[in-house]
């Protein structure tokens, strides 16, 4: 595949993709969009709805409309801060809740760091493509938030999650199938992410500050250097609790990391991403697959091989960026090769993507969601978006 064909195919996947969520999603009734919705594109009815879903929409609409200002995609972005602004926000705590019910009123009020997080990503871009002040406050005091209450004095880094408060609590974990630990590589990845695109419309010193602290937290505790992959979960003191590889977040923090590094503009750490990525995207190449996807994790001798619908996404990009920061063309020929079996086995008929599909013949994984709590159109779109634009750069 050329590099035209590949760029012009993600450009229309956006469209695609995002057809889906304004036909499909907009909770007409209750205000915002649907908590969820099945593989069956059937309305779940009463689902909750999350704030990293809505913050997730809000970016990704938000995204979208710099790339391709039509007003639907405005409109829609709009939609998300309103309800985001309306029904998650803590009047009285400060921060975004966990969830709301279907109707906005409050259901899980706790503070989970990662939520706080993809707020402040999603208004980072939604202040982008308005330049309304409120929109920048909001983010900046969300940012605030997190450094006064999660910010870990002692040991650096960020704590998983508190009580709506702002006080401390036993039950940190992200979701049910992660480790009860008071740090985690998923969260201090977002958490980054959120930074360097807050950095990107708001200049300030201790934000630079913070954010290479986070950087630094990565090389110092989270990538282990002798492997390339990261270590998933910490206690407060940075000792080890997991030794899970996830490969969809290590080529995820593959390029993450190196886009918060030259947001940042340190040159001299700049150079020391530079290989520290490299070596985790060739890590992770222990997970691909012979059909070109790329497996969900491994745990010494169990292999999870799914594929799972944001790891094939963030696989695109992470080997994209690879190719641009080696120039060596099998970097280039993976991503291509993880589009391919997106094409092949994630997109369905009615334009979002699948889960995951499963076994030697990638059937879907039953039972999934295509909207929900976490199945949202951020992975997918902005992987279109990235490659459309990192291969304009590579043309140009």
């Amino acid at each position: 595949m050329s590099n035209k064909t590949y760029q012009k195919e993600v450009n229309q996947e956006v469209e695609n993709i995002l057809d889906y969520w304004l036909n499909n999603t907009i909770d007409d009734e209750f205000g915002g969009f649907y908590g969820q919705i099945n593989e069956n594109d059937e309305v779940v009815p009463n689902a909750e709805k999350g704030s990293v879903l809505n913050a997730r929409i809000l970016w990704t609409f938000s995204a979208a409309y710099r790339h391709n200002p039509r007003p639907a995609y405005l409109s829609t972005a709009t939609r998300a801060y309103e309800y985001l602004r309306n029904y998650f926000s803590d009047k009285i705590f400060g921060g975004v809740y966990w969830s709301v019910d279907f109707k906005g009123n409050p259901l899980n009020t706790r503070k989970q760091i990662y939520g706080q997080a993809f707020v402040i990503y999603g208004l980072s871009e939604y202040y982008k493509i308005t330049q309304q002040q409120e929109v920048l406050d909001w983010a900046i005091d969300l940012f605030n938030i997190i450094e006064t209450n999660s910010f870990d004095k002692v040991y650096g880094g960020y704590l998983e999650a508190l009580a709506q408060d702002w006080q401390p609590i036993e039950d940190l974990k992200l979701s049910q199938k992660d480790a009860n630990e008071k740090k985690s590589m998923n969260t201090h990845l977002h958490i980054l992410e959120a930074y360097a695109n807050l950095l990107k419309v708001w200049d300030n010193n201790l934000l630079k500050n913070q954010l290479k602290a986070l950087i630094e937290v990565f090389i110092q505790y989270i990538i282990d250097t002798k492997t390339g992959h990261q270590y998933l979960f910490h206690d407060d003191d940075w000792t080890v609790k997991s030794h899970i590889i996830s490969y969809g977040h290590d080529i995820e923090a593959s390029w993450l990391l190196y886009e918060a590094t030259e947001v940042l503009g340190d040159e001299n750490l700049l150079n020391e991403v530079h290989k520290i990525s490299l070596k985790i995207t060739d890590a992770v190449g222990k997970g691909l697959q012979g059909d070109g996807g790329l497996a969900y994790e491994s745990e010494g001798e169990h292999h999870d091989t799914d594929k799972h619908w944001w790891v094939q996404a963030e696989a695109m990009v992470g080997y994209l960026n690879a190719f641009q920061l080696s120039k060596n063309p099998k970097y280039l020929q993976q991503s291509i090769k993880s589009w391919e079996f997106i094409k092949a086995y994630l997109i369905t008929p009615s334009g979002e993507w699948y889960w995951g599909v499963t076994g030697e013949h990638n059937k879907p994984m039953p039972h999934q969601d295509k909207v929900g709590f976490w199945k949202c159109p951020y992975h997918n779109v902005r992987a279109c978006l990235e490659v459309y634009d990192r291969l304009e750069k590579i043309s140009n």
